[in-house]
C-alpha cells in the first residue's frame, strides 16, 4: 500500500497548436508562450521576437510535452511492472496542461496523497523553487479539499540518470570508431542561469557531478559549457557558451566534439535549435564534426530509476 495515491511530472511546457485567444488577430502560440515567459514589457520586446523566430524556424511548435507525456506513459507502465498501479500526470508551468488545470482534474478523480516530480535534474530557484512555488499556488486556488503534495529528492549522480546519458552518448558515437571517440572533445552543457542566482543554489555543483559521473563510465575527460542565455543582460550569466568553447577546442587541435545536453530530459527548442543548429553551425564553420547525443527522455534506465525511486517511497 502505497502513501501516494497518483504521480505528477512537473515540467516548463513548450507551445502546441492551439490558440490562447489573447490577442486578435492571433501571433501564433509561439509567440504567446515566449511572451507568457519573458514577459510583455516593451524592454523584452527584441527577446521575445528573437526567440519565436527559434520555434518558428522549427516548425512554430515544440515537441516537449509530447515528449513529456511520453515518459508518463512509460513511468506508469513502469510502475505497473512492480505492482504500483499509481495514475502518472502531466502538469506544466508555460502551457497547457498548466497546473491550475490538471490538479482539480487530480482532486476531483479523488487524489489527495501526491508525489511530484521534478523534470529538471539540477536545482536553482528558477529549475526547481520556482515549480513548487507555482504548484502551491494552483492549489490555493482551489476552494477546498486541498491534496497534499511532496517531491522526489533530486537524482543528478543516480546510476540510472548516469546509465541513460551514457548509453545515449554511446549510440550516437557507435560509427565514430574508438580512437576517434577517445580523441573527440567531450562537452556537455546545460541552461545557463544568471551568476548571483548560480551562487545561492547548488545548480554548477550538481551538474559537474552529472558530467563527472558520465565522463567517469566513458573513461573520458571533459568540459562544461552552457547556452541559451540572454545577449545583453544587466546580470552575468554562468559560461563558457558552448558557442563560445567550440572555437577554443578548434585551436586545441580537436576534430570531433560530442556535445551533450545534461541539464535537458528532452528534446525541446533550447537543444534543438541553441544546439542543433546555432553550435552546430559554429562548430561546421570550424572544420570540426559535430556530435549531439540525444536527451534521456523516455531511456529505460531513466524510466526505469524514476520508477525505483517511487518504489522506495512506497510504506
Amino acid at each position: 500500500m502505497t502513501r501516494y495515491d497518483s504521480v505528477l511530472l512537473i515540467g516548463f511546457g513548450g507551445p502546441t497548436p492551439g490558440c490562447c485567444r489573447k490577442y486578435d488577430p492571433c501571433p501564433g502560440e509561439a509567440y504567446c508562450y515566449v511572451e507568457r515567459i519573458l514577459g510583455a514589457d516593451p524592454s523584452q520586446a527584441e527577446r521575445v521576437r528573437e526567440v519565436t523566430h527559434h520555434y518558428m524556424e522549427l516548425g512554430g511548435f515544440s515537441p516537449y510535452n509530447e515528449l513529456t507525456f511520453r515518459q508518463a506513459q512509460a513511468l506508469a507502465a513502469s510502475l505497473q511492472e512492480r505492482g504500483i498501479p499509481l495514475p502518472v500526470y502531466v502538469g506544466l508551468r508555460n502551457w497547457t496542461p498548466y497546473f491550475h488545470e490538471v490538479i482539480p482534474e487530480m482532486v476531483a478523480r479523488g487524489h489527495r496523497q501526491i508525489l511530484g516530480i521534478i523534470m529538471a535534474p539540477h536545482q536553482s530557484r528558477v529549475s526547481w523553487e520556482k515549480y513548487q512555488d507555482d504548484v502551491r499556488k494552483a492549489i490555493a486556488q482551489l476552494p477546498a479539499d486541498h491534496p497534499a503534495v511532496e517531491y522526489l529528492d533530486p537524482w543528478y549522480t543516480h546510476p540510472g540518470f548516469i546509465q541513460a546519458i551514457t548509453d545515449r552518448i554511446r549510440e550516437a558515437c557507435q560509427d565514430l570508431g574508438e580512437e576517434r571517440f577517445q580523441k573527440a572533445a567531450l562537452i556537455f552543457t546545460a541552461h545557463a542561469i544568471p551568476v548571483p542566482a548560480a551562487r545561492t543554489s547548488p545548480y554548477i555543483a550538481q551538474y559537474r557531478a552529472t558530467a563527472t559521473a558520465v565522463a567517469h563510465l566513458l573513461g573520458k575527460e571533459f568540459d562544461l559549457a552552457y547556452q541559451s542565455a540572454p545577449d545583453n543582460t544587466p546580470v552575468p550569466w554562468t559560461g563558457p557558451d558552448i558557442t563560445e568553447l567550440i572555437p577554443q577546442k578548434q585551436a586545441e587541435g580537436v576534430r570531433d566534439l560530442i556535445v551533450t545536453p545534461i541539464g535537458f530530459l528532452c528534446d525541446h527548442v533550447e537543444v534543438l535549435y541553441d544546439l542543433d543548429i546555432e553550435a552546430r553551425e559554429v562548430a561546421e564553420a570550424c572544420g570540426m564534426h559535430f556530435i549531439r547525443p540525444g536527451t534521456v527522455s523516455d531511456h529505460p534506465a531513466f524510466i526505469g530509476m524514476l520508477a525505483d525511486l517511487i518504489s522506495e517511497r512506497v510504506v
